[in-house]
């Protein structure tokens, strides 16, 4: 199924995301993560193509994975470090494994990487336009609700995204945000920008003072005086700062069902317990 058709129907739509091991041995395991995380009956389940501009591992494995436990999938594709050729073969890969759905990415650049001979892409909209002229696909894009690390402003921001919507983006995913404030924002001048498919808000529950700076660092995003206040009072206790690191997540997702943002992306890490916690705990709430 399509997730443009998933997301369309006014209901409300929680989805998970999960990322491929790094080497083969620990495949497995990370099916065995994802026939726990489909007992949850997310909408749709993503898979990343490679932390930071890594390659793409097994991402079309972990996607049957997903479909194999009765979940659409949703494979991510980055371009940036890849010749024609690559996304070619990536993308006929999946049409053949009957997975239609990509979030097209221009991906992360690997310290010390150098760039192919021929490097044909430079921004993520000409993926999206790649995309569609192999195939049937539903497409979907990443976007920042601050603003994106490498832009010169909001404005110019807005614009860019504006540029690669109109090359064939059927809905936006959020990179984390842990202000509902900016995302409102964000989907306000969105609007005004004539920028009009369907935006999902990902929410990343941060259960351990770890994961901040690097989260910070990846999605350019601040942290509210909110959020400091309970890692200053929990974050050295461990389990304590789980369980507010996930309180603080379903805060968020309550409050965006509140404010019509049905569809909600959550950053798992790989973490069934995790995601099963949040999910269950809003059981009426997401049914609603």
């Amino acid at each position: 199924m399509k997730i443009k058709d998933i997301i369309s129907n006014n209901k409300v739509t929680v989805s998970f995301e999960v990322f491929p091991p790094k080497q083969w041995d620990k495949v497995e395991s990370t099916k065995q993560t994802i026939a726990e995380l489909a007992k949850f009956s997310p909408s749709f389940m993503s898979v990343t193509y490679g932390a930071a501009g890594t390659t793409s591992g097994y991402t079309t494995e972990i996607a049957n994975a997903v479909k194999d436990n009765g979940i659409t999938p949703l494979a991510h594709l980055t371009c940036m470090t890849s010749t024609r050729d690559k996304i070619h073969s990536v993308v006929n890969e999946l049409k053949s494994n009957g997975i239609e759905n990509i979030l097209a990415l221009r991906g992360d650049i690997p310290k010390d990487f150098v760039f192919p001979d021929k490097q044909y892409y430079t921004y993520a909209s000409q993926l999206v336009e790649e995309i569609h002229s192999l195939g049937d696909f539903c497409v979907g894009g990443a976007c920042y609700p601050e603003i994106h690390p490498e832009s010169e402003n909001r404005v110019t921001d807005i614009a860019h995204l504006k540029e690669k919507v109109d090359c064939g983006l059927d809905f936006l995913t959020t990179q984390m945000f842990f202000d509902n404030k900016v995302f409102y924002n964000f989907r306000e001048m969105c609007a005004i920008k004539g920028i009009d498919v369907p935006l999902v808000a990902g929410i990343m529950p941060i259960t351990n003072v770890n994961l901040i700076e690097r989260t910070v660092a990846l999605a350019g995003c601040t942290l509210p005086k909110k959020f400091n206040k309970m890692v200053e009072r929990f974050g050295s206790n461990s389990e304590a700062m789980k369980q507010a690191g996930i309180i603080y997540a379903m805060e968020q997702i309550v409050d965006l069902l509140s404010n019509g943002v049905n569809n909600i992306h959550i950053y798992t890490m790989n973490k069934p317990d995790i995601a099963g916690k949040i999910t269950q705990g809003l059981t009426e709430i997401i049914n609603e």
